[in-house]
Order: structure tokens, then sequence, then C-alpha cells
């Protein structure tokens, strides 16, 4: 998993919890890389999962929970740090449409070695929109919060729904987001 995620998730907890709170927390996981973070490293996912179960352990929020808010905060940096796959796209269904084939290519331009999620559109309308989130990871709720976060950036007053299902293919989650008219 990219290092970036790792800095905005410690970054996002210690803003949460406190700085001295996810110092202790690090120590305590023993973790393989020390909990030492960079932006352009890349890191064991099981690191995230092992921070994320302690950091529910010790604050009793779920991890569910704790991802989905994850998700929210890391699409405002996102959205402060790549503004211009925003600023092209005139409505937030645009965004989302844009997703797959336009924001994972360039990501993938940069960092070759990403592993990231599949984030298609299955079906849009003018107040619903579904996607379908498929990953080894199991991360659907940090792409909710991702949703959730792209829908305040474009003042759009939306619920966030989710179905899990399994295929040929294997596991999914489909996303609706629904506009609150």
């Amino acid at each position: 998993m990219k290092g970036i995620v790792f800095t905005e998730f410690i970054e996002h907890a210690s803003s949460a919890f406190g700085e001295d709170e996810i110092e202790d927390l690090i120590d305590e996981c023993d973790l393989p890389s020390g909990g030492a973070y960079t932006a352009v490293g890349t890191y064991d996912f099981q690191e995230m999962v092992t921070l994320v179960t302690a950091l529910s352990k010790q604050t009793g929020v779920s991890v569910d929970d704790l991802i989905h808010g994850f998700g929210v905060y890391l699409g405002g940096s996102f959205r402060d740090r790549f503004r211009d796959f925003f600023d092209q796209q005139a409505s937030l269904f645009d965004f989302l449409d844009s997703v797959e084939n336009h924001i994972h290519v360039e990501v993938r331009k940069l960092y070759a070695n990403a592993e990231l999620p599949s984030l298609k559109m299955v079906s849009r309308g003018k107040n619903e929109a579904v996607l379908r989130y498929r990953s080894k990871r199991c991360l659907a709720q940090l792409a909710s919060g991702l949703i959730q976060s792209a829908a305040n950036h474009f003042d759009d007053h939306v619920e966030v729904l989710m179905d899990h299902a399994k295929d040929e293919f294997g596991t999914f989650a489909d996303i609706k987001v629904q506009r609150q008219t």
C-alpha cells in the first residue's frame, strides 16, 4: 500500500484522537516498519489493518466507522493535492464516472506499482448512481468516505448506501449514491 495512505491516516488519527495517543498506539503495535512512513514508500497492507484494529479497540469506534471517517478525510486531502481532477468535472456523478478510466490511469502513471481498487459506474440517473467497488483489500468503507468527501466538494447532498455481494469474479460492493432533494 502506498505510503501516502499511511501518512494521511496517521495525520488524521492524530488530529482526531491526539498525537500522543497515536504515537503510543504505533509503539504498541510492533509494526515491521516501526511506524515510520513516508508518502513515497510502499508498505504492507497488514500494517494498516493492525493500526485500524488497535485504534478501534483503543477508542471504541468501530473499524467500519474509522475507515469511513478516514475516507472522508483522505478525500479532502486528495482534493487539495489533485484539484485538477475535481475541477475538470461539472458534477459529482461526472467526477465519480471519471475515477476508473481517468483518475486511476493518471495515478498509475505516477505510481506504476500501485494496486488500486476498481470503481466502475454501473448505472447513472439524474439523482442516483451505482458504482461497483472491487478490491482484494475490502475497503469499501474507505471508498464510501471518499465519495462522501467528493459530494461535499460538489456541494451535493447525498446518501451513500452499500450492498455486498459475490459473483464469478469474487466479492464486490455496489455503492449507491442517492441525491437528497
